[in-house]
Formats: C-alpha cells, sequence, structure tokens
C-alpha cells in the first residue's frame, strides 16, 4: 500500500512530467497522451470526498494553466473522481467499508484493467469533446479519444508495470 509521501511525490511527478514532456507530443495533430489521468488511480480513497474534490481540482486547475486550456482538464477530472466510487463498485464489487483498505495494486489484472480503460475512456471523451465544443466533429472526438486512450493505456500499463517490477526487487 503506498503511504501518503509515495502518493504525493508519484502525483507531482506525474503532473511534471505531463506539463513538460507528454503535451508536447502530438501525434497526427489530434493524438496526445494525458498520464495525468493516473492521478485517479494512485490517490487514495478516503471518506470525505470534498477534500478529493478539492484536491482534484487544483491538480486539474494546475495542469490547465500551464497547458492553457481554460478549464476543461480539472472538468474532466473531477467529473471521472466524482463517479471513481461507482466504478470501483461495479468492477471491483466493494462496499463502502472497504474503501478504506482499497489497493489497486492488490486487485486482479482483469478489473483492474476494465476500471482504468473505462475511468481513462470517459475522462478522454470528456476533455476532447470540451476541446472541440461541437458536435458536428463527433467523428473526429471519437477517433481522437479512441487514439488518444489507447496511447495513453499504453503508456500506464507500461509504467505501472516497470514500477511494480522495481518494487518487487
Amino acid at each position: 500500500m503506498m503511504n501518503n509521501f509515495s502518493v504525493f511525490f508519484g502525483t507531482v511527478f506525474i503532473l511534471i512530467l505531463q506539463i513538460f514532456v507528454l503535451n508536447n507530443i502530438n501525434f497526427f495533430s489530434s493524438i496526445n497522451p494525458y498520464l495525468y489521468v493516473a492521478f485517479i488511480f494512485i490517490f487514495p480513497l478516503y471518506k470525505n470526498r470534498f477534500i478529493v474534490l478539492l484536491i482534484t481540482f487544483f491538480y486539474g486547475l494546475t495542469l490547465d494553466f500551464f497547458s492553457d486550456t481554460g478549464g476543461i482538464h480539472a472538468f474532466s477530472l473531477l467529473i471521472v473522481v466524482y463517479f471513481r466510487l461507482f466504478f470501483i463498485k461495479l468492477f471491483f464489487k466493494k462496499s463502502n467499508i472497504d474503501f478504506l483498505l482499497f489497493n489497486i495494486q492488490s486487485e486482479a489484472f482483469g478489473q483492474v484493467f476494465n476500471y482504468v480503460v473505462t475511468l481513462t475512456v470517459i475522462h478522454h471523451f470528456i476533455l476532447i469533446s470540451l476541446d472541440n465544443f461541437s458536435f458536428q466533429n463527433m467523428d473526429i472526438v471519437l477517433l481522437n479519444t479512441l487514439y488518444s486512450s489507447t496511447f495513453t493505456l499504453l503508456l500506464y500499463f507500461l509504467g505501472s508495470y516497470i514500477f511494480r517490477k522495481k518494487t518487487l526487487n
């Protein structure tokens, strides 16, 4: 289980990586990795949802400030964090009592995969929809969501594999 110190530095590292490296990656002018969504997966579950939502808001707002995106990262993160407990109940069959002891690293890969893919696709769809802000380009929104989600998920699972292997040795 990750302690608060490692969670803090992990989320700050992901934010810095997103701002200074990943925001500069742009394949075919529309495919971007948004690895900062991993913040949702490593941030612990607390009883007080207001604190989690407040931290998430400032996390997304920091990214928006450096990306000059006007709040779309903060909004998309807030929506996904708000519904994350529902998806934890759905995919991991956890109850409210289990939330305090919940650790994504100790769960089965199939459940983690479904959870991470679902939240990533929802986040990316909201983010890219707000970025395009038009229903006329829905095909572009769906394709960009698919491609960016695939790229982000590839980076996430590769990174989690590397860091998990590193911690096991």
